[in-house]
């Protein structure tokens, strides 16, 4: 609300600019007037120069800044550039999309521990650090994010690394927004069923016994309204009750 510049990604969802000032400045770092996308050194010299320029920057990030989110590649500049910050953290994605689906990702029953791993490594790195034999023999969910593009290549990797191919597994899209697809299959059929879906990201990925709760108590998808697109015939600054009803109900506005 007091902010000068508000730098968000693409990802971010538009209802929460409308706390935003009137008089607030907003780039989406995935779509500029000039056109290409902000790469990270524009996005942190845009954060320093609006500071030393006295303006009050809030940076939005879907999710949690500090889990693949670079957030502390923002504030290390921040600090070579001597300027103060302070982070809110945010819910990451994980746990935001499990309970959307219906998948808490531990259970006393099923699981005792998470583990949180990149589907999409910087590929200017000259080793690859993520072990799937580990991956494979721990016992706990597995949720690999931003995973969609190279599924097939993940759970190519888990299978012959020795996962069960039974294991059940699913991929969330578009996590808690009324456009949410869940598909869920043993881990050796789920690509196939991905495909057939055409799901589109933001994804993630959840591999292990937690995906089967999701047979019971799947609760978003199941809304009366859910999926279908609304139109609110008011003017935008009348529509707030309206559009908050819409958005219980599961619709699309």
């Amino acid at each position: 609300q007091k902010a000068d510049l508000i730098l968000y990604d693409g990802l971010v969802n538009p209802l929460l600019l409308r706390h935003s000032s009137a008089t607030a400045e907003r780039t989406c770092r995935s779509f500029t007037p000039s056109g290409p996308v902000l790469d990270q050194d524009e996005i942190n010299q845009r954060l320093i120069a609006a500071a030393r320029d006295g303006k009050t920057v809030v940076r939005l990030k879907g999710g949690d800044p500090f889990i693949f989110g670079r957030g502390s590649e923002e504030a290390a500049a921040l600090v070579e550039a001597s300027i103060p910050f302070e982070v809110v953290p945010g819910i990451t994605a994980a746990t935001a999309s499990g309970a959307y689906a219906g998948i808490s990702l531990t259970h006393r029953d099923m699981a005792s521990s998470v583990a949180f791993i990149t589907g999409h490594e910087d590929p200017s790195k000259s080793e690859k650090s993520i072990d799937y034999e580990n991956l494979a023999a721990f016992e706990g969910t597995l949720v690999f994010y931003m995973g969609l593009h190279r599924l097939e290549r993940i759970v190519e990797n888990l299978l012959a690394a020795g996962k069960s191919p039974d294991v059940p597994a699913c991929v969330i899209s578009r996590a808690s927004t009324p456009a949410q697809q869940t598909v869920s299959a043993p881990l050796n059929e789920l690509v196939s069923v991905v495909r057939a879906a055409k799901l589109s990201p933001p994804s993630l990925i959840l591999v292990g016994e937690c995906v089967r709760q999701r047979e019971s108590i799947a609760w978003f998808e199941k809304r009366p309204l859910f999926g279908k697109r609304i139109g609110i015939t008011r003017p935008a600054q009348q529509a707030g009750p309206a559009l908050a009803r819409a958005l219980e109900l599961g619709a699309q506005p």
